[in-house]
């Protein structure tokens, strides 16, 4: 008969096999719990079980928020949703159920420079995360940048089917940077590869009559345009800049201080 030290080290062993590290950690501690308050069988199994889901979706969260490039500081705590026009403060509510992912919809985000626009869709995608979907977040010079050395060295498939994983990819700033054609035929590349399949979420300062300033190209923003608004949600941020608001509050506190000096 195998002593209680022997029992131990084979099922640490186990569950070291089957990669159930949290149970292997705790189920000693459950197990002095479960004979102190008389748990059944079932609640003593369902106690380990929970613990090593909530450790494991707690992980896979954290990879998720590291693979996103998101910049965590601009999530929804951070927010002032008050800020916002009803219409748009309705469509988030909607955006956090994360349906537009699963019907395939864009997101696109216009307003003035410092109205938060990027801050709100990292806010969503961060909310997203946390449910379980993948989402990344690439300013768009530098996703044009890649995406033209790609193409440069042949490689422009591989790096759009590492982008393909990502339900939802996010691009921030579209046109805030003057591209050449090129660059522009590449990131249109991009768009026409995801239509239909994952979501795309930008953000720009220039609304769509404005766009053949990024495309270069009537037809091409024709076609960028067609592809983006087909199954999208458009956010109309048309409010005063956010950062100059705040800019403005601060320095309306420090002024009595300083007149008392």
């Amino acid at each position: 008969m195998q002593s209680e030290k022997e029992k131990a080290a084979r099922l640490h062993r186990h569950l070291t096999e089957l990669h159930l590290p949290t149970i292997r950690r705790c189920y000693q501690e459950s197990a002095i719990a479960a004979r102190r308050d008389n748990w059944e069988y079932e609640s003593y199994l369902l106690e380990l079980a929970e613990r090593e889901r909530e450790e494991r979706r707690n992980a896979r969260t954290a990879r998720l928020l590291k693979d996103s490039k998101l910049p965590l500081e601009k999530n929804l705590k951070a927010f002032d949703r008050k800020r916002l026009p009803r219409k748009v403060d309705t469509q988030l509510t909607q955006l956090l159920k994360a349906t537009f992912l699963d019907h395939k919809e864009n997101v696109l985000a216009f307003g003035n420079p410092g109205s938060g626009k990027t801050h709100l869709l990292c806010a969503v995608a961060q909310e997203l995360i946390y449910q379980g979907r993948q989402i990344r977040f690439m300013p768009c010079n530098l996703l044009v940048q890649e995406l033209l050395i790609a193409k440069r060295d042949l490689t422009l498939a591989r790096v759009l089917k590492r982008y393909a994983k990502y339900e939802a990819l996010i691009i921030d700033d579209i046109g805030y940077v003057q591209q050449s054609r090129e660059e522009m035929e590449v990131l249109f590349t991009l768009l026409a590869d995801r239509y239909e399949r994952s979501s795309i979420m930008l953000t720009s300062n220039l609304p769509f009559s404005k766009w053949e300033q990024i495309f270069k190209d009537p037809m091409t923003t024709a076609a960028a345009i067609d592809r983006l608004v087909h199954h999208s949600v458009i956010l109309e941020l048309n409010m005063p800049s956010y950062r100059l608001e705040q800019s403005q509050k601060a320095q309306a506190l420090t002024e009595p201080h300083q007149e008392t000096l």
